[in-house]
């Protein structure tokens, strides 16, 4: 039997005046899994992380979280139902102190147990426990993501969408934050909703993955279907394949044969 998923997108189209940004997205991210959401610029990658948190609504189709429709939902609600975000660029508070930065990811939160939170953050990242009194603006790049993440666990969150979280990070730094991702789904058993725009990295800590093309989901599949795949190698991996494949006119469906595949009209 099929996990019910944490979140899932149902036929989600999102319009921005006359254009259609997203158009009939289907996903899904199940508890304790990192889904990973590909595609090259202006594919639909940042509205539907916006959508998945309520920033933008749907013109079609419905989100859902742990099963309930959540599509007219207000961001702080979702938050409080379990959905946290780590943003693009960290978006640390430079002057707050590294505990006040943690405490603001509890804004929203009643119960008596934030203390007890920011304890399990601080044993999860020690170096935040070390630093907890200094500014969040002197830190590293990569002390402020870690610094990010933690904020987001503040919200005890069930799922975590994560936009370019290597973003700017020197790359001795961006395999600690993979390994933290990794821990944050495995250890704690945290959803993952990744957006990353370096897909070698986002598949590294993957389970499964989606890539879009001009708001539509083109290709799905486990991360091992993803690597396999000629047209996502060449387009994203700098793999060669048969040479012959073309991302922007793959199948919808990871299991087709790319050789196959027709190439719609007036693609360029």
């Amino acid at each position: 039997m099929t996990e019910r998923p944490l979140l899932e997108f149902r036929g989600v189209s999102v319009v921005y005046g006359e254009s259609r940004a997203l158009d009939g997205v289907d996903f899904r991210v199940e508890a304790g899994r990192i889904v990973s959401l590909l595609g090259g610029n202006a594919s639909g990658k940042s509205t539907t992380m916006k959508a998945a948190l309520g920033v933008v609504r749907p013109r079609e189709g419905t989100v859902h979280f742990d099963g309930e429709d959540i599509t007219g939902w207000s961001t702080p609600r979702r938050v409080a139902a379990g959905i946290a975000s780590v943003p693009e660029a960290r978006r640390v508070f430079g002057d707050m102190t590294v505990e006040d930065n943690l405490l603001t990811g509890a804004h929203t939160r009643r119960d008596r147990e934030i203390r007890r939170t920011l304890d399990e953050v601080y044993a999860f990242f020690p170096r935040l426990a070390e630093r907890r009194q200094q500014r969040a603006g002197t830190m590293s790049g990569g002390e402020q993501q870690m610094l990010a993440f933690g904020r987001a666990l503040m919200s005890r969150p069930r799922l975590i969408c994560m936009d370019e979280p290597t973003m700017g990070l020197a790359p001795i730094v961006v395999e600690r934050v993979l390994e933290h991702i990794s821990a944050i789904s495995a250890d704690l058993g945290i959803g993952v909703f990744l957006v990353e725009q370096n897909a070698d990295l986002a598949l590294q800590v993957a389970h499964r993955g989606y890539v879009l093309r001009t708001g539509r989901v083109a290709i799905e599949g486990s991360v091992a279907d993803l690597l396999a795949h000629p047209g996502v190698r060449e387009a994203y991996l700098g793999r060669a394949g048969d040479g012959s494949a073309d991302p922007l006119a793959l199948a919808d469906s990871i299991g087709d044969d790319p050789s196959t595949a027709p190439r719609p009209e007036g693609t360029p």
